[in-house]
């Protein structure tokens, strides 16, 4: 049996699955709220609790804001603060007893619909989130790769592709930075062009329902989006050239993207024609919490 735990700032979820990814049980509690030791004891808890019910012991994975610094051992980038600069993998095994095995969401999102979801099969896959951040991950043959410094498929965090005269330096990012992929691809990203571009002030799913009533300002924002995705991808096509480009997140719902990217990609990317299929995923919101399941090879 496989469990999987995905941590989240909200709340924590865990799935146990069969060897053949059949769902035995599902769980989800609220996450204890700055306070690291209650996080460790409420995950040791929904694992118990699990195996209790189930009446097996299983290998424990755990999907993960932030990365765990090959450099220090402490987990690093975690938007839930309070596990920064903590040794959580080493504290999570002494509170349950065993080793576990721990990623970030963007790599279990990826593992799991390159397991059985949505690119199944493939030798390659980039997994794409794009919601309020951008980030992404890389499965190769089954396996997430993850690199020496802990950093494979930090997409969204490299400058814009072949940027126009108006997208430079391009908007600051909260990593310091100016024209990340991740100002101009996420949610907020889109939104804060439009207002730009436009002056008014849309959110996101107010733009994408605006250009479905032919309002001619936020079809061009969403034109633009388009292109910059594209451009985007290309990139990562040129120098991954992955089977398979699956995307979640927020922007993932968004139909029309899967139609007009790959078309316009086609002049970025450095060959003759693009057999990289761009797909939504297939597990969705669930993916994190299964591909940690799956992170146990």
């Amino acid at each position: 049996m496989r469990i999987g735990i995905d941590l989240g700032g909200t709340k924590i979820e865990v799935i146990a699955l069969a060897q053949d990814g059949h769902e035995l049980l599902r769980r989800r509690v609220d996450t204890p709220q700055g306070g690291y030791d209650g996080i460790l004891r409420a995950i040791s808890m929904l694992v118990k609790a699990v195996e209790d019910e189930l009446g097996q012991e299983g290998a424990v994975g755990i999907c993960t804001p932030g990365a765990i610094s090959p450099a220090s051992g402490l987990l690093k980038n975690s938007n839930s603060v309070c596990l920064n600069g903590k040794a959580f993998k080493n504290n999570l095994e002494a509170e349950l007893g065993r080793a576990v095995c721990i990623a970030n969401d963007a790599n279990c999102f990826t593992l799991s619909e390159a397991t059985d979801g949505a690119a199944a099969g493939a030798e390659v896959v980039f997994g794409v989130i794009i919601g309020t951040g951008v980030g992404a991950g890389i499965a190769v043959r089954g396996h997430v790769l993850t690199g020496p410094n802990a950093i494979a498929g930090e997409w969204g965090h490299n400058p814009l592709p072949w940027p126009r005269d108006d997208e430079r330096p391009g908007p600051r990012c909260y990593c310091g930075k100016r024209g990340c992929i991740e100002t101009f691809l996420s949610g907020p990203g889109l939104a804060q062009d439009h207002q730009r571009v436009t002056g008014e002030s849309a959110k996101t799913h107010e733009i994408v329902i605006r250009a479905g009533e032919d309002d001619s300002q936020a079809e061009a924002s969403l034109s633009r989006y388009e292109d910059r995705l594209a451009r985007g991808l290309a990139h990562v096509i040129n120098i991954l050239d992955p089977d398979v480009i699956v995307m979640g997140g927020g922007m993932s719902n968004l139909k029309r993207l899967y139609d007009n990217v790959p078309p316009l990609w086609g002049h970025y990317v450095f060959s003759d024609r693009v057999d990289t299929r761009l797909v939504p995923p297939r597990y969705g919101d669930s993916s994190g919490v299964r591909g940690a399941a799956w992170l146990w090879g």
